[in-house]
C-alpha cells in the first residue's frame, strides 16, 4: 500500500471506552499510550517486555498488558491498532490482520504501509492541534509553533459558540505589550467588550476583531475620564447582556488599580469575575531599568506608596515620618508632580538630602528614560530634563547599585539589559 498526504483525511477519533491494541512495548509505544489513556481508550498492550512507564500504567490498572508476542486474533474487537513492535515482520503481520477486519492501523516503522497516520498533536487550553507534513520532525516543529502562539495569545480566534457572560479583570503590566501574562492575552482574545485604561498596553487593542466594542476609560490626570462608578456600571451592564467583558488595566488590578472595587461591584450584581494578575509598575519598571528594589547588604525591605495626594493632605494616610526613618527602599507611584513636596517632607523628618533617587519615565517602553539624582536635587532635575508622567520614583541606597549596573551595561553595549535603557538619556547629579 502506498499513499501521500493528499490521500489523508484528517479525523478526530473519540476513543473513550473503545479498545485500542498496541503491539510493542518500546519507546514509540511509551510516547503514544499515555495520550490514548488520556483520551479514555481501553488500551491493550501486547509485548513480552515494556518500558518502565508502560509497566507502571499496567500495574496501576490503567492499561491491560499481555506479556507475550503478538498472536493471530489479537486485533479482534479493536477500533484502532498501533503496530509499534521492533521487528518489521511483526508489524506487517499486525497490519495485515487489521486490514482483514477493516480496522485502522498505524505503523511505527513504515508509514507508507499504514492505513492511518498519527499527527503531531498538542493542546492549548480547549483547542487541540494536529499536524501532518510527511516529515515527523517538521510536523512537530509546526505543532510547537502553533501551540506556543496559541498559549501566548499571539494568534487567536474567538469562540463563536455561546460562552458564559462575565468579567475578567486583566493586569496588562507596566506598559510593554509583551509583558502581559499569557492568560491575560488569551482572555483578551475572547472579549466581546474591552474597557481599557490609559496605561494599559493599548497596542494589543489593534489585534482585536472589528466587532469588539472598545471603551476608553481614560484616567488622564486632571482631564475628562470615566468615573469609577461609570466604569463599574459599564462592566455590570455589558455583562448582563450576555457579553464577556475584559477590564484591561495597567500594572496589576489590585495594586493601586481599584480592581477590588470593580470586583465588588460585579459580584454584588451577580456577575462572575476572573482576576488575572499583572506585573506591577512598582517592581516591573525599576527592574526594566536595572534597579533592584532589594539588594543583599543594601536593602532587605521596600515600601510601595501611592502619592496621588501630597504629604500633609488630609486625604493622605501615609506615615511619611516612619518612611523617612526607614532604611528600606521607597517606591513611589503617581509622585512625579508632587516630588518636591515629598522631598521636603522626607528631609524634614530626617532623611538625608543626599539620599540617592532615581526617576524612571515610560518604564519598559522604547522611550524609557532614567535619571539619577538626590533627594535635595530631584525636583530641579526632573524639571530641567522635562520628565513627564507616567514615572516611578525610587529612593534609597539601591539607586547607587542601579547606577553602577547601568554603567556596566553601557560598557557591554547594553547586552546585560533585558529592556531598553538608553544611555544618552541617563543623567547623574
Amino acid at each position: 500500500m502506498t499513499g501521500t498526504l493528499d490521500d489523508a483525511y484528517l479525523l478526530g477519533l473519540r476513543l473513550y471506552g473503545r479498545r485500542v491494541l498496541v503491539v510493542g512495548g518500546g519507546a514509540v509505544a511509551a510516547r503514544r499510550v499515555p495520550r490514548l489513556v488520556a483520551a479514555g481508550a481501553d488500551v491493550l498492550l501486547v509485548s513480552p517486555a515494556a518500558t518502565a512507564s508502560l509497566e507502571d500504567l499496567a500495574t496501576a490498572g490503567r492499561i491491560g498488558w499481555l506479556r507475550r508476542e503478538f498472536r493471530p486474533g489479537d486485533c479482534a474487537g479493536a477500533w484502532l491498532v498501533c503496530a509499534c513492535a521492533g521487528p518489521k515482520d511483526v508489524n506487517a503481520q499486525v497490519a495485515e490482520e487489521a486490514e482483514r477486519q477493516r480496522t485502522w492501523c498505524v505503523r511505527a516503522d513504515d508509514a507508507a504501509a499504514a492505513t492511518a497516520w498519527t499527527p503531531a498533536a498538542g493542546q492549548a487550553a480547549d483547542t487541540r492541534v494536529g499536524v501532518l507534513s510527511g516529515d515527523p520532525r517538521h510536523s512537530a516543529a509546526i505543532r510547537d509553533a502553533i501551540v506556543g502562539a496559541l498559549q501566548a495569545g499571539t494568534i487567536s480566534a474567538r469562540h463563536h459558540r455561546k460562552r458564559r457572560a462575565g468579567v475578567a479583570l486583566v493586569g496588562g503590566g507596566p506598559g510593554d505589550p509583551g509583558l502581559i501574562t499569557v492568560r491575560g492575552r488569551q482572555l483578551l482574545a475572547e472579549a466581546d467588550v474591552v474597557i481599557a485604561d490609559r496605561l494599559a498596553p493599548r497596542e494589543l487593542l489593534s489585534e482585536l476583531p472589528p466587532d469588539v466594542l472598545v471603551i476608553d476609560a481614560g484616567k488622564v490626570p486632571y482631564k475628562r475620564a470615566m468615573s469609577q462608578d461609570e466604569i463599574n456600571e459599564a462592566l455590570v451592564g455589558h455583562a448582563r447582556t450576555g457579553r464577556f467583558v475584559v477590564r484591561l488595566k495597567g500594572g496589576d488590578p489590585f495594586v493601586f488599580g481599584r480592581g477590588g472595587e470593580e470586583m465588588l461591584a460585579c459580584l454584588r450584581a451577580g456577575i462572575p469575575v476572573t482576576v488575572v494578575p499583572g506585573v506591577s509598575a512598582a517592581v516591573g519598571v525599576p527592574t526594566a531599568a536595572g534597579l533592584p528594589v532589594t539588594h543583599r547588604g543594601t536593602a532587605q525591605h521596600f515600601h510601595v506608596v501611592s502619592v496621588h495626594v501630597p504629604p500633609g493632605d488630609e486625604r493622605s494616610t501615609v506615615d511619611w515620618e516612619a518612611l523617612a526613618r526607614s532604611d528600606g527602599t521607597l517606591v513611589l507611584l503617581m509622585a512625579l508632580e508632587r516630588i518636591g513636596s515629598v522631598a521636603i517632607t522626607l528631609i524634614g523628618y530626617g532623611r538625608p538630602g543626599s539620599s540617592p533617587v532615581s526617576v524612571i519615565a515610560d518604564g519598559t517602553m522604547p522611550n524609557q528614560r532614567t535619571i539619577y539624582s538626590t533627594l535635595e536635587e530631584v525636583e530641579r532635575q526632573v524639571a530641567e530634563v522635562g520628565i513627564r508622567p507616567p514615572a516611578v520614583v525610587v529612593i534609597g541606597k539601591v539607586v547607587t547599585v542601579a547606577a553602577e549596573l547601568a554603567g556596566l551595561a553601557r560598557n557591554l553595549g547594553s547586552a546585560a539589559s533585558l529592556l531598553p535603557m538608553p544611555a544618552e538619556d541617563n543623567e547623574r547629579a
